[in-house]
C-alpha cells in the first residue's frame, strides 16, 4: 500500500485543528471534549508526518487503521460544522465524548502498529518520541460532564437508583442552573428525538428517549431542590409551579393530555413543532389550550393569603394575537415549480392579523405579495420559459475576478397542444425581489377565486393533522391533498399550517408507499417551504432526509418537487451548508442524471444555488455532476444555459477544473464560444479563463481546439461580461507565448 491514507488523514487533522480554533463551542464541557479531540490528534499527527516522511509503504493494517482515523476526524470535523446553541447541550456533549473515544483508540492502535514495526521505527529517537506519544494519547480523558451523564444514563437503562449528585452535576456544570435555560434543553430535545422518529433512526431514536427521561429527571431534581421564593420566606408550592417552567403559573391551561402548564412555556413547546405532553410524553391529539379556572383560582387564593402580587400581565387575552409579518419571498405557489427566485429581504410592511376562532383575516391592501396561480402539471411534459439572475452577487468566495454566473433567459415550447402549454415568467418588483407568476391557458381563473385560495383555520388543520396520522392510507392522502391545495396561493394559509404544527405530521408521509401520498406530502412541504418562518421549522423538523428519500423513490412529480423543495430551503445561507452535508447532492446529481428534463431542471437549479458555498462544490465534482453537465451542453436536451451557468461555478476549484476537462469539456465550451447564446458565451469563456489559469497544459488545449479566434470576435462584439473575459483569455494567451493552432485538428 502507498502512503496516500497517511496524508489524506494528514490534511484532516490539520482542517480539523483548525476549525476547532477557530470555534466556541458552549457550553464548556462540549468545548472541552473538542480541545481533548485536538490533543489527541495533536499526539499523534507527528507519528504520521514521520510515516509520510519515511516514505515507506503502510501494510494492510496500518492502511486500514488510516482510512478509520479519516472516517471518525471527517465525523468529527462535520459534527463541529452543524453544531448550533439550537442543539440539545446534552446530546452535544455526549456525541462529543464518543468521537473522542473513537479517535483516542484509533489513534492507539495506530502508534502500536507503527511500534512492532521496524521499518517506521528504524533510528532510537523515532522509537522514544513514538513511546511518549503513546503516554500522552492513554492519559487524555473525557471531559467529567460527561462521564456523569453515561452514568445516569446507565442506571436508567439499569434501573437503579440514580445518582442526585451526578444530576445536580450535569446541571451546574451544562448551565442549567436557570429554568428557562432548562426549558430550552426541554424544547431541543424533544425536537431531536422527534426527527430521529421521523427519520427512523432506531439507535438515535432510543438514545434520546434516554436523554428526554434524563431530562425530566432534571426538572424534576430542579423542582424539589430549587423552590423559588416569591416573597421573604415565602415558597411557592410544588403543585402551584410548571412542570416544564418550573415558575408559579400565572395562566394555567390544560392540555390534550390532561396535564396543566403555564400557558407561556406550553405554547413555546408548541411552537417548536413538538405535539407531545412535556410531562406524560403522550401525544397530543390537538393543541388547543383549555383555562384551567380551579387551578386559577386556588394560585389567586394562596397569593391573596400569602400577600404576594401577581404580576399585571399575568391576565392574557385570548381574543387577538399578531401573526408573523408576511413572507418575504414574493414568490408564485410552488405546487410545481418549474423555475426559482433570489430571497433578498422585502421591504414589504403588508401584516396579516389572526382573528377570534384562530382564523386570520384576508389582505385587502397591498396586493404586491399575492401570488397568481399554480403552475399546472401538464400530462405531456410540456416544458417552460426559465429566467434566473445571479443569486449571490456578494459572494466572494463562490468565483475569481467578480465573475458570478447567470443563469439565463429561455423559452421552450412543447409539442403538445395549446391547452396544454403552460408559460412562467420571472419578473423583479421595485424592491429587487423576484416575483414569479404563471399562465395556464387550461385555467383562465384568477388565483383570488380558486378553491385552495380559501382562508383556513386552526381547528380545521387540527383537522387534517388527525387525519395525516390516520392509519388509512385513503385518508392520510386525502389530508395531504387538501393541506397542498390549501397552500397552493395562500400566503396565510402556509403561516396557519406551518404555525400549527403541520410539517411534523407531512414529514413521516414522504416514506409513504403509496406514491401518490408522497407526492402530496412533499408538494405541501414545497408550497409550506416559501413561507421564511416556515423554512425554518421544516429544517428544524429534519426534512433533508426525507426529502432525499423522496428523490430516490419517488414518482417523477415527487422528485421534481423535492428537487424544487431544497432549492427553496437552499435560499437562506446556513442552509446551503447544512443540506450539502446531508447527501442531497448525490441524491440532485442523480435525478441531473437521469430525471425528466423537468427533474433536471429542477436539479440543476437546486445545484447552482448550493454551488454558491464553497464546500459544496467539491461535493458536487465528487458525486459526479461535471460528467452529467457537460453531456447537457448538448443543444438538443435545451438545458446549455443552465449546465454551462453551473459548471462555472465548479470551475472555480481545482477539482472541477480537472473533471471538465477530462469529460470532454474543451471543445464544447470552445463551441459554445461561438455560437452559444449571449449568457452562455459568458459562462463558456469564464470556464475556458479558470482552466487556462489554472494550468498550461489545460491552456495549450483550449488553444488546440482553436479558440483564438471566437474568442477574439466575443472580445469584440460580446455583451461587457463576455468581453472582459475574452480580453483577459486573449491577454494570457500572449502571456504564455504559444501560437494557437488552427481549428479543427487531426
Amino acid at each position: 500500500m502507498d502512503i496516500t491514507s497517511a496524508k489524506c488523514v494528514i490534511n484532516s487533522i490539520s482542517r480539523f485543528i483548525h476549525l476547532v480554533s477557530c470555534q466556541t463551542l458552549k457550553p464548556m464541557p462540549l468545548q472541552k471534549n473538542c480541545n481533548t479531540m485536538v490533543g489527541v490528534l495533536r499526539c499523534l499527527k507527528p507519528v504520521l508526518d514521520n510515516v509520510v516522511d519515511c516514505e515507506i509503504p503502510l501494510d494492510d493494517n496500518l492502511y486500514k487503521e488510516c482510512e478509520e482515523l479519516d472516517v471518525h476526524v471527517n465525523k468529527a470535523r462535520e459534527f463541529v460544522e452543524k453544531w448550533s446553541p439550537k442543539m440539545s447541550r446534552i446530546h452535544s456533549v455526549l456525541q462529543s465524548g464518543e468521537l473522542l473515544i473513537k479517535l483516542q483508540n484509533t489513534s492507539l492502535r495506530i502508534c502500536h502498529t507503527i511500534d512492532i514495526s521496524p521499518k517506521l521505527t528504524s533510528s532510537a529517537s523515532v522509537l522514544d518520541n513514538l513511546q511518549h506519544h503513546i503516554q500522552e494519547l492513554q492519559c487524555l480523558e473525557k471531559e467529567p460532564t460527561t462521564v456523569y451523564i453515561e452514568e445516569v444514563l446507565r442506571n436508567q437503562k439499569e434501573d437503579t437508583k440514580l445518582s442526585y449528585e451526578h444530576l445536580r452535576e450535569i446541571i451546574e456544570l451544562l448551565k442549567l442552573t436557570s429554568n428557562q435555560e432548562l426549558l430550552k434543553e426541554s424544547i431541543a430535545v424533544e425536537k431531536e428525538r422527534l426527527n430521529a422518529e421521523v427519520n427512523k433512526t432506531k439507535g438515535e431514536l432510543d438514545e434520546f428517549n434516554q436523554i428526554v427521561n434524563l431530562v425530566c429527571d432534571l426538572r424534576d431534581h430542579v423542582m424539589k431542590t430549587k423552590c423559588p421564593e416569591v416573597k421573604s420566606g415565602v415558597s411557592v408550592p410544588t403543585y402551584f409551579r410548571c412542570p416544564l417552567s418550573l415558575e408559579l403559573m400565572l395562566d394555567p391551561v390544560i392540555v390534550a393530555s390532561g396535564q396543566t402548564y403555564e400557558r407561556q412555556s406550553i405554547q413555546t413547546w408548541l411552537d417548536n413543532g413538538l405535539n407531545v405532553c412535556p410531562k406524560t410524553h403522550q401525544r397530543l391529539t390537538h393543541t388547543n389550550l383549555i383555562p384551567n379556572y380551579t387551578v386559577k383560582a386556588m394560585i389567586t387564593n394562596w397569593c391573596e393569603e400569602k400577600n404576594v402580587e401577581l404580576p399585571n400581565n399575568s391576565k392574557q387575552s385570548n381574543s387577538t394575537q399578531s401573526s408573523p409579518p408576511t413572507d418575504h419571498l414574493l414568490h408564485q405557489d410552488f405546487d410545481r415549480v418549474c423555475s426559482f427566485g433570489s430571497s433578498h429581504s422585502s421591504n414589504s410592511n403588508s401584516k396579516s392579523s389572526l382573528q377570534t376562532g384562530n382564523a386570520f383575516e384576508k389582505q385587502k391592501g397591498d396586493n404586491s405579495s399575492r401570488v397568481s396561480s399554480e403552475s399546472n402539471r401538464c400530462e405531456n411534459g410540456e416544458t417552460e420559459k426559465f429566467e434566473q439572475q445571479s443569486l449571490v452577487p456578494s459572494c466572494s468566495h463562490s468565483r475569481k475576478f467578480g465573475d458570478f454566473p447567470t443563469v439565463p433567459q429561455e423559452q421552450f415550447q412543447s409539442p403538445g397542444s395549446k391547452n396544454s402549454t403552460v408559460e412562467n415568467e420571472h419578473k423583479y418588483n421595485n424592491n429587487n425581489n423576484i416575483v414569479i407568476t404563471s399562465h395556464s391557458k387550461d385555467d383562465a381563473r384568477p388565483a383570488s377565486n380558486s378553491e385552495s385560495d380559501k382562508l383556513i383555520t386552526t381547528s380545521h388543520v387540527s383537522k387534517l393533522i388527525e387525519d395525516l396520522q390516520s392509519q388509512s392510507n385513503e385518508t392520510q392522502a386525502a389530508a395531504a391533498e387538501e393541506l397542498r391545495l390549501l397552500t397552493k396561493f395562500n400566503m396565510e394559509n402556509r403561516i396557519i399550517v406551518g404555525q400549527c404544527g403541520a410539517i411534523m405530521h407531512l414529514l413521516p408521509l414522504l416514506y409513504s408507499e403509496m406514491k401518490i401520498t408522497q407526492e402530496h406530502a412533499v408538494t405541501a412541504i414545497l408550497n409550506l417551504s416559501i413561507n421564511e418562518d416556515n423554512k425554518t421549522l421544516i429544517m428544524e423538523a429534519g426534512a433533508i432526509e426525507p426529502l432525499i428519500y423522496v428523490l430516490k423513490t419517488g414518482n417523477n412529480g415527487a422528485k421534481e418537487n423535492s428537487a424544487a423543495a431544497l432549492f427553496s430551503l437552499s435560499v437562506p445561507e446556513n442552509n446551503k451548508a447544512k443540506i450539502g452535508r446531508s447527501g442531497a447532492i448525490k441524491a440532485l446529481v442523480e435525478l441531473l442524471a437521469s430525471g425528466t428534463l423537468r427533474g433536471k431542471k429542477d436539479a440543476a437549479t437546486a445545484l447552482f444555488n448550493l454551488s454558491i458555498f464553497h464546500d459544496n462544490k467539491a461535493r458536487m465534482v465528487q458525486a459526479g455532476a461535471v460528467k452529467f453537465l457537460a453531456m447537457l451542453l448538448d443543444p438538443a436536451d435545451g438545458m446549455v444555459d443552465k449546465a454551462v451557468a453551473l459548471l462555472a461555478n465548479l470551475s472555480t476549484i481545482p477539482e472541477g477544473q480537472v473533471e471538465i476537462v477530462r469529460e470532454g469539456g474543451i471543445p464544447l465550451l470552445v463551441e459554445l464560444v461561438e455560437s452559444g447564446s449571449h449568457r452562455g458565451k459568458e459562462n463558456a469563456a469564464s470556464i475556458l479563463l479558470q482552466l487556462s489559469l489554472h494550468s498550461r497544459r489545460f491552456c495549450t488545449l483550449v488553444l488546440q481546439e482553436g479558440a483564438v479566434p471566437p474568442i477574439v470576435a466575443l472580445s469584440q462584439f460580446g455583451t461587457p461580461r463576455a468581453k472582459e473575459k475574452a480580453q483577459q483569455l486573449l491577454s494570457h494567451f500572449r502571456s504564455q507565448r504559444t501560437e494557437a493552432p488552427g481549428r479543427g485538428k487531426s
